[in-house]
């Protein structure tokens, strides 16, 4: 079990934790990270997880469960794609105001000494910026060649370090051009482009990625003394008794043993109206508890529920590739061997025809950059991650890589009930000719409860909550008011 251990102020904490919990009965390691707060804990089926939150309890030390963040490692990558574009940016500005001056001075009266310190400053800046900018490129081009595979950032790593090489040997024979501005500019041009995908990626990855973290970290089970105890959710097993309170969320699948109380499901089944709910029903994890308190057994708990079934889904859906993906990819592997072949070829056939050595590679080097399908790679992949991300938002959750190609052709659409046709947002509607004077008494009255659908009527109330309010879970609410009876509820509770 990983925990996030909180109030680790001194050294001497390391010692205490780890020796307060290594004394408790099955627990076989207890390791405590003191530079990230996490608490590492190993015990055999003689331990409880329960004791250690309460040996941490009377250490004085307050933890919580931790889950490894499976966006930590994107998002590294996001700021280090980051700071790589804003190195090449920030290059290929300054040596481009540096080759205007060139530009300009080789039509008019630039001397050669200016034109090569301008150059040698140029390549000052291009080459250490170059060299950190590119990484992305160059680390994924090394991999592909020790795997021996030509991926697209095969030809963008030559063709930037070819332009980068001749630009030094223009530089020394103190030539006219040199193209360090140029090699720059590809990079952020490149770098950008990266970016914005790995973003798009993160945003429907950290989409995906909250539908198992909504059914909440911690949850009271109860001890064999009738006790509750504050556990981790993963510690949680079949045959485990939870005790919910009104507002909490269900930690695990399992069904009613006491209690009635109404609980929304719109994250396990997308139903929006609260069901209501009492001994023997069945609810699941990540369930929200209306207005009364519930005793569940637990069927399913840890990583087996429901809600966790649908993550792995999703996570599925998120890593599968879509026929076209697949397609787009075959085609990138196979256009990349041709771009360094049709880009050898260009240069043995100038070198054939006469013209110097270096011209040839230059027309080599601009071939490997114009011909490499870095927009084949990238488009069909980023496309798809887009549009799964804009269906998590909208509440659909595909489980399909293909899903996306199989809806462009669908012509007709059967929907089950008027229900899946309904905005999730309930909105009051109150009939013609209704009294005013009833609709505002009853939005006082709505004040005091707890119900999802009083929460929209409460919102029509003019003035304060009325005192001596009574609730009756799965009824409704009544009061005393100016010497008579008031109530709201359903239609039995209300006598109708």
């Amino acid at each position: 079990m990983n925990l996030v251990v909180e109030g680790i102020e001194r050294d001497g904490s390391i010692e205490e934790i780890e020796r307060g919990l290594a004394s408790l009965p099955g627990v076989m390691r207890a390791r405590l990270n003191y530079t990230n707060h996490r608490l590492n804990v190993a015990w055999d089926a003689a331990a409880a997880p329960d004791a250690v939150m309460e040996r941490l309890e009377s250490l004085g030390y307050r933890a919580h469960p931790y889950a490894p963040p499976a966006l930590d490692a994107a998002a590294q990558q996001g700021k280090w794609l980051l700071r790589c574009l804003g190195v090449a940016g920030f290059a290929a500005m300054n040596v481009m105001l540096l080759s205007v001056s060139i530009w300009a001075g080789n039509v008019s009266d630039i001397t050669p000494e200016t034109r090569d310190l301008f150059h040698w400053v140029s390549a000052l800046i291009a080459l250490p910026a170059a060299a950190y900018a590119g990484q992305p490129f160059f680390l994924s081009a090394l991999q592909g060649l020790r795997t021996r595979q030509l991926n697209m950032d095969v030809p963008i790593s030559l063709g930037v370090i070819l332009a980068l090489g001749m630009s030094l040997v223009e530089t020394a024979l103190h030539r006219e051009h040199a193209y360090f501005d140029s090699a720059l500019m590809l990079l952020f041009f490149l770098l950008a482009g990266r970016y914005l995908d790995h973003a798009a990626r993160q945003r429907t990855r950290s989409v995906a990625a909250n539908v198992s973290a909504l059914r909440g970290e911690m949850a009271f089970r109860l001890a064999p003394d009738g006790q509750p105890v504050l556990v981790p959710v993963q510690a949680l097993a079949a045959g485990d008794v939870l005790l919910v309170a009104p507002g909490e969320r269900i930690g695990a699948d399992g069904t009613i043993e006491d209690g009635q109380s109404s609980i929304s499901e719109a994250l396990v089944t997308g139903e929006t109206l609260p069901r209501l709910v009492t001994g023997g029903d069945l609810v699941h994890a990540g369930s929200l508890n209306g207005d009364g308190a519930l005793r569940v057994r637990v069927t399913a708990g840890g990583d087996r529920t429901l809600v966790d079934e649908v993550q792995r889904l999703l996570d599925a859906a998120m890593t599968a590739r879509g026929a076209y993906v697949r397609l787009a990819d075959r085609v990138a592997r196979a256009y990349a061997p041709v771009v360094h072949v049709t880009a050898l070829a260009a240069a043995s056939f100038w070198i054939a025809m006469g013209l110097g050595l270096h011209d040839s590679i230059m027309i080599a080097v601009a071939v490997l950059i114009i011909t490499c399908p870095c927009a084949l790679a990238l488009a069909v992949p980023a496309v798809q991650v887009v549009a799964t991300g804009a269906l998590f938002r909208a509440g659909v959750l595909p489980r399909s890589a293909d899903m996306i190609e199989r809806l462009a052709q669908v012509d007709t659409v059967a929907f089950d009930k008027t229900g899946t046709l309904t905005l999730p947002d309930p909105v009051l509607h109150v009939p013609e000719g209704t009294d005013p004077e009833l609709v505002a008494l009853a939005a006082r009255l709505a004040l005091s409860s707890r119900h999802p659908l009083a929460a929209i009527l409460a919102r029509r109330a003019a003035g304060a909550a009325f005192e001596g309010v009574t609730e009756t879970t799965g009824a409704g609410i009544s009061a005393r008011i100016e010497g008579m009876d008031a109530r709201l509820g359903s239609p039995a509770f209300c006598g109708l």
